[in-house]
């Protein structure tokens, strides 16, 4: 884990080299006068951007960064992940979830990183596959290939669900593979089935045409339910700076309100900053989440303590971590805006 975290300090430091926790940058007004000082932050993405980062873009664009006295920086993640350079201080904030947190939260070699706000409230991954092929629920993956990641987390969830629908996990075909386009792997069946995010992955399938099957692990087992992803935060920088830490969430709190109420809008400043990205796939994926980012809480990022010791309870059940977790492990909800 250590080695894991060098690595990422090492490859990351050009990124971040004008960045740093407690770092001020004055800024030149038209006139000429030294305007008001920014603090600047590193905020690290967990893949390329997407609809589950539209309220930092917002923020950014619209300038609620500027107004909390805010510099933010937005990075990719280095191969490690956004776990891992966090952890290093490298960057203060970054994009996480909750399963593949486990391993870095509890025991002797836990990372110092904290989950501080749930970006979306509910988990909307679930399997796809080729519609009308017997795959709408568990049991019909039998006999089927299935693209895994190869994680002990991944296959025990996969088993609950199967077994759980009077399936035999056993006879699931296993293909390594990491999909990265889900509507190709699909058309040309080097799978049949496939864990994603429906909001990215299934809109895709929507906007390609391809008619498909899903079901929702969420739906099947409520423990499944757990937060992802989620805003992590490095627990020194908390510790030390607080009130930059509260700066920087209340101004993604009013992007994140933003894309709720405005999903076409958001959905054109994701784009202006990658505009790389499919501009349908955007807007349909938007629309998809605006209902989803905070749910039916009232108080965005809120993470319910029960949902998320529930989770890490199955996965001591499970023995499927290597240190127990203990209650509340890896989240705080002290620094989220009222």
């Amino acid at each position: 884990m250590r080695k894991r975290i060098i690595a990422a300090v090492i490859c990351t430091a050009m990124v971040f080299s004008a960045a740093a926790c407690g770092t001020k940058k004055s800024t030149e007004g038209t006139g000429g006068e030294k305007s008001k000082e920014l603090k600047e932050v590193s905020f690290v993405l967990d893949w390329t951007p997407n609809t589950n980062h539209t309220g930092v873009y917002i923020a950014q664009e619209k300038g609620y960064f500027e107004e909390e006295g805010l510099k933010v920086e937005i990075a990719q993640p280095p191969e490690d992940g956004a776990e891992a350079l966090v952890a290093s201080g490298k960057a203060q904030f970054g994009v996480s979830f909750q399963d593949s947190m486990a391993p870095a939260v509890a025991g002797e070699n836990a990372l110092p990183i904290t989950a501080v706000a749930a970006l979306i409230q509910h988990n909307t991954s679930g399997i796809v596959s080729r519609a009308g092929e017997g795959m709408d629920t568990p049991k019909g993956m039998e006999g089927k290939k299935y693209a895994t990641w190869d994680m002990p987390v991944e296959k025990a969830m996969l088993k609950n669900v199967i077994e759980g629908d009077g399936g035999d996990f056993s006879k699931v075909e296993l293909i390594p593979s990491t999909v990265t386009d889900e509507v190709s792997a699909l058309q040309s069946k080097s799978v049949d089935a496939i864990w994603i995010f429906y909001a990215w992955a299934g809109v895709a399938t929507e906007v390609a045409g391809l008619e498909t099957d899903y079901f929702a692990f969420a739906d099947l087992n409520p423990v499944f339910d757990y937060y992802t992803p989620v805003l992590i935060a490095n627990n020194e920088f908390l510790k030390q700076d607080p009130d930059t830490a509260k700066a920087f969430l209340r101004a993604v709190k009013k992007g994140y309100e933003d894309a709720v109420e405005d999903p076409k809008g958001a959905a054109e400043i994701l784009c202006k900053a990658s505009p790389e990205l499919d501009t349908e796939l955007v807007q349909a994926s938007q629309e998809y989440l605006a209902d989803k980012y905070k749910g039916e809480v009232e108080q965005w990022g809120y993470i319910d303590p029960a949902r998320w010791n529930a989770f890490y309870q199955w996965l001591n059940e499970n023995q499927l971590v290597e240190s127990e977790l203990p209650e509340n492990a890896g989240f705080t909800n002290e620094y989220l805006p009222e």
